[in-house]
């Protein structure tokens, strides 16, 4: 039956069909795993909202840019108020964008700070555990060893 579907359009899959690559599983990032342990959940969803919230003030910005050009009768029309409603309007629609997935910003965002959390938990407890050990292994510097 799927041959049937692909000969009408002369072998080629027609552009609504999912390829392989979509159809697939997301690949697992093994540096934002191993960063998820490190930082505590209370932290973890400080940043998702962080995240969630960059994207919404991202989307807002598009969203005004694409709606400053709409002119109307009603709402999109060219009164005084028009503005301001149209303002907090897409602001809205900004906000809801983002709760539902958003365009994908806020999951960059959202893995950038938790690799920094990360990073800045580790070096910080790296730096408190090393400063007692170092002091006694530098003892014997002069021992010809590299």
């Amino acid at each position: 039956m799927a041959s049937s579907f692909i000969d009408a359009y002369s072998g080629r899959v027609p552009l609504s069909m999912p390829r392989a690559a979509a159809v697939t599983a997301p690949r697992t990032d093994l540096d934002l795993a191993e960063a998820l342990t490190k930082v505590s959940p209370k932290a973890q969803a400080k940043a998702k909202a962080t995240a969630t919230d960059f994207e919404a003030m991202f989307l807002n910005s598009m969203f005004s840019q694409m709606m400053s050009g709409v002119k109307g009768e009603g709402p999109f029309g060219d009164t005084p108020g028009t503005g301001v409603w149209r303002s907090m309007l897409t602001e809205q629609y900004s906000k809801n964008f983002a709760k539902a997935g958003g365009v994908g910003i806020s999951d960059d965002v959202f893995r950038t700070l938790i690799m920094q959390q990360a990073k800045s938990s580790n070096s910080s407890s790296n730096s408190g555990s090393n400063s007692g050990s170092n002091s006694g292994s530098n003892s014997g510097a002069g021992n010809g060893k590299a």
